[in-house]
């Protein structure tokens, strides 16, 4: 490992890093105010009132997914591991895609704000808004999570902040900053948010690949053999060839059980993220809402392929030892590779993108957390269907509140883990607690309240479980809590385990209960759920 002297001298000018970061805040702050003049309604504080058009909600879509897991997680994971690093980029694209297919259109066509708007449509709607609005709050809270921790390692770096009390206090400042724009912004001013980080990352990303590329006369051979190269020349890796799966899973029978039950997280799991999902309803039909799409999937799967040019080449110009010496550790090789293609300015203005990612990402994670407890729970649940708009915005940014500082604590307990591990954790949860209930509720018209619950908590509290005894809290020197050991589970994602219980258990609940629901409602969501008929501007129940 490198000192952190040395490191000191890697991360460049802290002010000119700073001070790039400021300016983004500032312009984007700016934003959120003009954008937040009308706000006065849930339908505009939750969905924008659907005012954006396509492809504004396609580059919106590709901001909220490409979160700093995919940025500074990944671009490190490629670089330290080559092809198992890689695995996490395929994993995230592919999801998207099985969200495309099964559930996005059907369910925008069916809801109105939120998941549980579609899950409890034909079903019970008190007991299935609650657990789908718990649901909600425990995904979001896993994936804010990982956007702390990321925000933790990334302004250690930025500015050689090496101490755990200093790492906090910057998690805390992104987590005042978050609760700001939310509060003011709603999901318009987050959504404007989302596009500007977006066309900013894309557009970094692209710069820095053809940096990369012209510096290896666009000959990607020349590039893989540096990064072997580098990787050889550590007494410690020299074994190791980059293009090669076996560098962190496939070692042991465990290790590969674990990639499996990774993989099955990654791929499933987007379909059941409900701050992605929710996207779906701040536009206006169902035409704009697949024309998002094209546009989401067209830069999301760009987006990935300049990651493994991006790995590769921190592998190749920076190197895994001063990668994992830096403070940040794994998720500081893309402001690396940035420091040394372009120098300060460059890594000041790549920095300042991936901290913009994590803002952008947990306000709109912030957004669909607050929207499910003030819609499900408080109006659905707790007040009957009888609180006021005005009441569940109030209701909505007490939230985001309560969830900041929550998120604040738990992002300084995470700080210093990977952050694509970390989005695995919450990919598992969704795919766990959200998925089956969600495809058996478009797909099974036999399926029932009981089965619903039955999926849900079990899901949840399963995945929950078996996360908390797992390598990815205690046992391990990366494990959440250091210098415990209370895991017995051996996986380090529980994906295997809790995505396949849920669905059985959906399947069991409703096959051993008399509740054959109601058939009229049954063909209406069949029939709005395909065709979109009856969904504009129309409310479940």
């Amino acid at each position: 490992m490198i000192t952190h002297l040395a490191a000191a001298e890697a991360v460049g000018n802290p002010a000119v890093n700073i001070s790039i970061f400021i300016a983004f805040v500032a312009v984007t702050m700016f934003v959120v105010i003009r954008a937040s003049r009308k706000n006065t309604s849930a339908s505009e504080f939750f969905t924008a009132g659907g005012g954006f058009s396509g492809p504004q909600n396609g580059v919106a879509i590709a901001g909220d997914y490409l979160s700093a897991a995919s940025f500074l997680g990944i671009a490190g994971a490629i670089a330290v591991y080559g092809y198992d690093g890689f695995l996490y980029s395929i994993g995230f694209l592919v999801a998207w895609l099985v969200a495309l297919l099964l559930v996005a259109e059907l369910l925008r066509n069916t809801g109105r704000f939120t998941m549980a708007d579609v899950l409890s449509f034909r079903l019970k709607e008190r007991p299935v808004r609650m657990a789908a609005a718990i649901s909600t709050l425990v995904v979001s809270l896993f994936y804010l999570l990982a956007q702390m921790a990321g925000a933790g390692g990334l302004v250690a770096l930025l500015l050689n902040i090496h101490d755990k009390t200093g790492q906090s206090i910057v998690i805390a400042v992104v987590g005042v900053l978050m609760i700001v724009y939310v509060l003011v912004g709603g999901m318009k001013g987050t959504t404007w948010v989302q596009i500007i980080k977006a066309v900013l990352l894309i557009a970094g990303a692209a710069i820095m690949t053809a940096i990369v590329l012209v510096k290896f006369d666009f000959n990607m051979s020349s590039l893989l053999g540096e990064a072997q190269n580098m990787i050889t020349g550590n007494e410690k890796t020299a074994t190791r060839d980059v293009l090669a799966p076996g560098a962190k899973y496939g070692g042991s029978t465990e290790s590969k059980i674990n990639f499996l039950s990774l993989g099955l997280a990654l791929v499933l799991g987007t379909a059941g993220l409900p701050h992605v999902l929710m996207r779906f309803y701040t536009v206006p039909t169902a035409k704009e809402a697949r024309r998002s799409v094209v546009w989401a999937i067209s830069l999301i799967g760009a987006f990935y392929l300049f990651t493994l040019v991006l790995g590769y080449g921190a592998a190749a110009l920076v190197g895994p030892e001063k990668i994992l010496g830096a403070a940040g550790g794994e998720n500081a090789a893309a402001p690396l590779l940035a420091l040394e293609l372009g120098g300060t300015v460059l890594m000041g203005i790549i920095s300042a993108v991936a901290f913009a990612t994590i803002l952008a990402v947990v306000a709109g994670l912030a957004i669909t957390a607050s929207a499910s407890f003030a819609h499900d729970i408080y109006a659905s649940v707790i007040k009957r269907g009888q609180a006021s708009e005005t009441d569940q915005v109030r209701v909505s940014r007490i939230t985001v509140v309560v969830l900041g500082i929550l998120s604040i604590v738990l992002g300084i307990l995470a700080n210093g883990q990977n952050i694509a591990f970390l989005v695995a954790l919450a990919f598992a949860v969704a795919a766990s607690a959200n998925l089956p209930t969600i495809v058996y509720s478009l797909y099974w018209r036999r399926f029932n309240t009981r089965g619903a619950l039955w999926s849900m908590y079990g899901g949840l509290i399963s995945c929950i479980v078996l996360i908390v005894f797992s390598p990815a809290v205690s046992g391990t020197a990366k494990s959440m809590i250091k210098g415990s050991d209370f895991h017995w589970f051996p996986l380090e994602n529980p994906g295997i385990v809790s995505i396949p219980l849920a669905f059985i258990l959906g399947i069991v609940g409703t096959l051993t209960s008399k509740d054959r629901g109601q058939p009229a409602k049954n063909a209406e969501m069949e029939v709005r759920s395909l065709t979109g008929v009856g969904a504009e501007g129309a409310v479940a129940h």
